[in-house]
């Protein structure tokens, strides 16, 4: 029952192990969308920031700065199996509004809990990564302003470079971290296929029939067994009661 015990376990420990990996490489996949956005976003700022570009130019390199901008924002909602992965603990609730505005009675002082699931007995990874450690909850206040600028007279667009420079990095340091993870993830699972592989060895040796033993001893016993009719047949003359009967 233990071996039993200890096998099942280690199956459930590599389901969870599954629900790891739905959640790191969801994570992954959108932070690299977002960083090839923003990348797109500082070309453009680049651009503006050229004292050729006349106020037509600028504003319609506003324009796609919005989209850019309701892609990232449709990038930190992103929602995984009914779950947010970028609000923290909260995973019920998008953690921005339409608009970027962070979801929250109090955005200023609004917290981010750590999701934990067990991969191994005493064992719990953080599998989530927050809006605040994607860079999310200033980057969309800073794209307002970079619009704003587009819109307007153009000037100090080279702060709003900074700002962008600022973003992306935030979000390789997200993602360098979720890598790190991700490699102990993978030691993880190795681990627990050794220990499967133990487990299941142990209650086979424990358990199974050695077949050829078995059988040697099934043919020694059916000698003996017709052994002993016919001996006991011999033994064992008819009588005339017999023939009578």
């Amino acid at each position: 029952m233990d071996y039993r015990t200890e096998l099942v376990q280690v199956e459930q420990f590599q389901r969870n192990t599954n629900e790891v990996h739905n959640w790191f490489d969801n994570t992954d996949a959108s932070l690299d969308q977002a960083t090839k956005a923003l990348q797109r976003m500082r070309e453009l700022a680049v651009k503006a920031s050229n004292d050729t570009y006349g106020p037509d130019e600028r504003r319609n390199i506003a324009a796609e700065v919005e989209q850019l901008k309701n892609d990232l924002i449709e990038l930190a909602n992103t929602k995984v199996n009914d779950k947010y992965l970028f609000n923290g603990t909260d995973t019920s609730n998008p953690p921005f509004t339409e608009d970027g505005v962070i979801n929250d009675e109090n955005p200023d002082d609004k917290e981010y809990g750590t999701v934990f699931i067990e991969v191994a007995k005493g064992t719990k990874l953080d599998v989530n990564v927050t809006a605040e450690d994607a860079g999310f909850t200033e980057l969309f206040k800073n794209i307002d302003e970079f619009i704003g600028k587009l819109r307007g007279d153009g000037e100090d667009i080279g702060a709003s470079i900074e700002k962008i420079d600022d973003g992306i990095d935030h979000i390789i340091n997200a993602r360098a971290d979720l890598g790190a993870r991700m490699n102990r993830l993978d030691l993880v699972e190795n681990r627990l296929s050794e220990q499967q592989i133990i487990a299941t060895k142990t209650m086979s040796q424990n358990e199974d029939v050695d077949y050829a033993k078995t059988i040697t001893k099934l043919v020694t016993q059916e000698s003996l067994h017709r052994a002993a009719l016919s001996a006991g047949a011999r033994i064992i003359q008819p009588t005339l009661l017999d023939f009578l009967r």
